[in-house]
C-alpha cells in the first residue's frame, strides 16, 4: 500500500465534491452566515478550519490507543481547543484586521460540526496519514463552500473582491447599484441552497438519501 493510492485519493477527494460536508451533510452552515459577506475572511476562515481539522485527526489517531472511552470527547474538546487557540493568536499577531472581522467566530471554530465529526468518525479509527488526508479533504470541501459564497456576496453585494474594486465606476454611472441583500446573512442561506441544488443536480443518487 502506497501513500497516495486510490483509498487515499478518495478519501482526500471525495469530500472536496461527491461527499461534501456543507452541501452533503449540511454541516457547518453556521460559517456560511457568519463570515461570508467578504471574500477575504471567508478564505481565512476556510484554511483555519482545514489546519485544525487536519493536524485534529493526526493527533487524535496517533493518542487512539490509549484515550480511554469514557473520556475521549473531553480529549478530543482539549485537542481542538488548543490548535484554535494557536490559530487565534497568530491572526491577533500577523492578521490583527481580520482577526476583528472574524471577532468571536475564530474561537468558535471549536464548535464545527465537522471537526468533531470527523475526529469521531474517523480518526479515531484511522492512521495518522489517512486522518491527515480525511482533514485536509474534508477542510477543502468546507473551505470551497465559503470561498463560493464569499466570492458572490462580496462581488454583488460590494462591488468587490478581496477588497479590490472591480465592477467599473461607469456601470455605477449608468445606474448600477449594488445588491445589498448579498451582505445580510439570508444571502448565504440562498447561495448555499442553490449550491446544494446544483450539487443534487450533479449527483442525483443523494437525492435518495433525502
Amino acid at each position: 500500500m502506497g501513500l497516495f493510492d486510490k483509498k487515499q485519493q478518495n478519501i482526500l477527494l471525495e469530500p472536496i465534491g461527491k461527499n461534501n460536508p456543507v452541501v452533503v451533510q449540511v454541516l457547518g452552515i453556521c460559517s456560511a452566515l457568519a463570515v461570508t459577506s467578504k471574500l477575504e475572511p471567508a478564505i481565512v476562515m476556510a484554511l483555519s478550519v482545514t489546519a485544525v481539522v487536519a493536524i485534529g485527526n493526526v493527533i487524535i489517531s496517533l493518542l487512539r490507543k490509549t484515550i480511554p472511552n469514557s473520556i475521549r470527547m473531553i480529549v478530543q474538546l482539549v485537542v481542538v481547543a488548543a490548535l484554535v487557540s494557536l490559530i487565534s493568536e497568530f491572526l491577533r499577531a500577523f492578521a490583527f484586521d481580520l482577526n476583528k472581522q472574524l471577532s468571536v467566530f475564530v474561537g468558535l471554530i471549536i464548535t464545527n460540526c465537522i471537526l468533531m465529526g470527523r475526529l469521531e468518525a474517523f480518526a479515531l479509527g484511522n492512521n495518522p496519514w489517512d486522518s491527515f488526508l480525511d482533514g485536509i479533504g474534508n477542510g477543502l470541501g468546507y473551505g470551497l463552500i465559503l470561498v463560493i459564497v464569499g466570492f458572490f456576496r462580496e462581488l454583488l453585494g460590494s462591488g468587490t473582491l478581496l477588497g479590490f474594486r472591480v465592477i467599473p465606476q461607469s456601470f455605477y454611472d449608468m445606474g448600477y447599484v449594488n445588491n445589498g441583500l448579498m451582505i445580510l446573512p439570508p444571502a448565504a442561506l440562498i447561495l448555499v441552497a442553490c449550491i446544494i441544488w446544483v450539487h443534487r443536480s450533479w449527483k442525483p443518487e443523494l437525492q435518495e438519501n433525502e
